[in-house]
């Protein structure tokens, strides 16, 4: 038997023991028990609902194949066979709804993102690439009328990034731009070198679920914050005004800093932003089996060999190495068109996804 089907089974088992649980008298009396129960309930009701359609297809089909088998009555078995032709589009159809609808979700898929790129290794050049990426991903999100918002920077003296802090407002934003967390590296003659010599250099990108404080309890006596001057352009208020702001959550360590606005407050609203954000991402890998406790883990260290994707613009060729797919047409990925890339990395996740579901 296809393991789909296996695993249908199964999935109408545990709907119909928790509608019975949920009707018991001891579940009942516990709050708890009830809503937990209830969501699970929830969770499994589509793909129960599918899986009852499709039974009733079964059903239909046998009972037109029981008429050919009989064969007595030529009108009838004319049209059992358009009947079962019918049948079997439907039934192809629904299985495939069923297969996705295994694929467990990411409960972070409809977030808005906070997305932190950093320059790697290779210095300059590093930088450089960090400020590309960055325009890549702002311009993806014009294309898809997302909003964008820079959180906090750190711009180096080569026109690029030492780091860039931005937020993405947008529905599905985490959905898809989950796929970039990673280092990035690019093989190009940089604008410096003379001699027309290929560079090897890499930046690295972490993208965050926006974490809510209902999603994250930070408590008050647990940070510290710190006002002070601001470095970089912004004029003669950044010199006369404490207005950045550097907050340190103390039972973790995590720092996060913003500096970009003329108003201290509106510098500390982002940069409890990005503090949520980081302590969530901490938790949500801490408890993923899959993933490792420490930020780190998205990112690397940027060394070379640790990349995710490379940018090759001698060849014109970008390849993710995840999937093992090669693209062309730097200069267009580089503005934004990043569509066939990330719907091939969201294809290859719910067939692993899935997969993993049915085994």
């Amino acid at each position: 038997m296809d393991p789909l089907f296996n695993k249908l089974e199964s999935v109408e088992l545990r709907y119909r023991q928790i509608e019975d649980l949920l009707a018991s008298p001891e579940v009942a009396s516990s709050h708890s028990q009830v809503q937990t129960l209830a969501k699970e309930h929830a969770s499994l009701e589509e793909l129960v609902s599918l899986s009852r359609k499709y039974k009733q297809l079964l059903k239909e089909r046998a009972d037109a194949q029981s008429l050919i088998s009989e064969g007595s009555d030529h009108g009838l078995v004319s049209l059992a066979r358009d009947e079962i032709e019918r049948v079997d589009l439907l039934m192809e159809d629904l299985a495939q709804k069923l297969r996705w609808a295994l694929v467990p979700k990411d409960p972070n898929d409809g977030k808005n993102v906070i997305m932190e790129i950093r320059e790697g290794i290779g210095g300059q050049e590093a930088s450089l690439f960090a400020g590309d990426l960055y325009r890549m991903y702002t311009r993806y999100a014009q294309l898809r009328h997302w909003d964008v918002e820079v959180l906090h920077t750190n711009p180096s003296g080569s026109g690029g990034f030492k780091e860039v802090v931005f937020e993405v407002r947008g529905q599905g934003a985490y959905s898809l731009l989950k796929f970039e967390r990673g280092a990035h590296r690019v093989q190009r003659v940089p604008v410096t070198e003379a001699s027309g010599r290929i560079h090897t250099s890499t930046a690295t990108v972490a993208v965050l679920p926006e974490a809510d404080e209902v999603d994250v309890n930070i408590h008050p006596d647990d940070l510290r914050i710190d006002i002070f001057h601001a470095g970089g352009h912004g004029g003669q208020n950044v010199n006369k005004v404490a207005t950045a702001v550097r907050i340190v959550h103390i039972p973790t360590g995590t720092i996060a800093v913003c500096q970009d606005e003329r108003s201290q407050f509106k510098n500390k609203q982002k940069a409890m932003a990005i503090m949520r954000a980081r302590i969530y991402e901490a938790e949500r890998q801490r408890q993923d089996t899959e993933i490792a406790n420490e930020r780190k883990s998205q990112v690397g260290s940027g060394e070379r060999a640790e990349k995710i994707r490379t940018y090759n613009f001698p060849q014109d060729r970008k390849t993710d190495h995840r999937i093992n797919t090669s693209f062309h047409g730097i200069e267009s990925v580089l503005d934004g068109e990043l569509e066939g890339v990330l719907d091939a990395l969201a294809s290859n996740e719910r067939t692993q996804m899935l997969e993993g579901a049915l085994n």
